[in-house]
């Protein structure tokens, strides 16, 4: 028989003592203001995190997959060679306040780093040190389309417990034994009204989200009808390549190796990288064969949307909408789906 959900009760007003007292057993990370950025960072208060925000600036992608790490270090002494991993301490750690959208996104970079022959093991030991306490969308932005890419405002997919926002108080759903096993002492049974309230909430938070994105629909195109396609020429010239886009992005998971020297040995560096970079894909013989634009860009919008979706099942994006906020030049990923899915209706 299955195990029947069980929920919990906290007040607001408590939540800073409960991120409190989970400090004195783990390291907790939560959502905090920074010169006018919510970011995730590890709190030494519970009155640090920020309980009412839209979304963060960053994902807490970095706590699994940092944007720079040593992988090893070497020395050469007497003509031999000695290499070093590091070997970080364990480290417990409750994340709070990431939203469903990140919390799934993880799921997808577990598929980039976890499965098949070859396994990431600084990755694998950072999943398996992590207790995820998401916080649902109350209001999602106009820029979220979680919806249209397999996701919800109140997702319960890769988290251990959701806490629903109710006003003064959180209905939390506690989804996994982790997650029961850290909140059930501490969190009371919540009563009728409050589940009756939270789905009330959660009806009306899928109501509010923006223009939608026709992920399936590019999915399921043949993808030599769209590979030359006069598309390309057209979209990629408002894009700067900054990169902005794949940096925020909770999904990406493009990164670049090297080998910083020292005069008796080195380290070897794995560090994050964007597609939209021309460097990118430049061969040691010189050839590129992603030399313009158009095809930096074909390359971003077809991995998200069709290549991974082909090998997986479902398009690399969670739809938090990050790239659509921060672009300097408003070129919005939906428009460019939508505007590609249009032409081959």
């Amino acid at each position: 028989m299955k195990e029947q959900m069980k929920y919990l009760k906290l007040s607001k007003e408590e939540m800073a003592n409960l991120l409190d007292e989970l400090r004195r057993e783990f390291r907790v990370v939560a959502p905090v203001r920074r010169e006018g950025l919510i970011l995730f960072e590890e709190i030494g208060s519970g009155k640090e995190a920020q309980l009412d925000f839209g979304n963060s600036r960053k994902s807490p992608k970095d706590f699994f997959f940092p944007q720079m790490e040593v992988l090893f270090s070497y020395q050469l002494s007497d003509n031999e060679l000695k290499i070093e991993e590091p070997q970080p301490e364990p480290r417990k750690t409750v994340i709070f306040g990431m939203r469903p959208c990140d919390a799934r996104a993880l799921l997808l970079l577990d598929k980039v780093f976890l499965e098949g022959e070859v396994q990431d093991s600084n990755y694998r030991r950072r999943r398996e040190e992590n207790i995820i306490l998401a916080l649902g969308c109350t209001h999602p932005r106009r820029t979220c389309f979680c919806t249209s890419v397999g996701g919800n405002p109140f997702g319960t997919e890769g988290i251990d417990a959701l806490f629903i926002d109710l006003g003064k108080t959180y209905v939390v759903e506690v989804l996994t034994q982790k997650g029961e096993e850290l909140l059930r002492d501490r969190l009371s049974e919540a009563d009728e009204e409050s589940l009756k309230s939270a789905e009330r909430v959660k009806r009306e938070a899928k109501s509010s989200m923006g223009l939608q994105v026709k992920a399936k629909e590019l999915a399921d195109l043949n993808l030599l009808e769209i590979f030359e396609d006069s598309f390309w020429d057209q979209v990629h010239e408002k894009c700067l390549g900054c990169g902005i886009c794949t940096y925020l992005c909770p999904t990406c998971s493009c990164f670049d190796v090297i080998d910083e020297k020292t005069d008796s040995g080195g380290e070897r560096i794995r560090l994050w990288d964007s597609c939209l970079y021309p460097l990118f894909t430049l061969q040691a013989s010189g050839v590129n064969p992603r030399p313009t634009g158009r095809e930096r860009m074909r390359q971003r919008v077809l991995h998200k949307f069709k290549y991974f979706a082909d090998e997986f099942g479902q398009p690399s994006c969670v739809g938090c909408g990050r790239c659509v906020v921060s672009c300097p030049v408003n070129l919005d990923i939906r428009q460019v789906v939508n505007e590609l899915v249009g032409g081959k209706a």
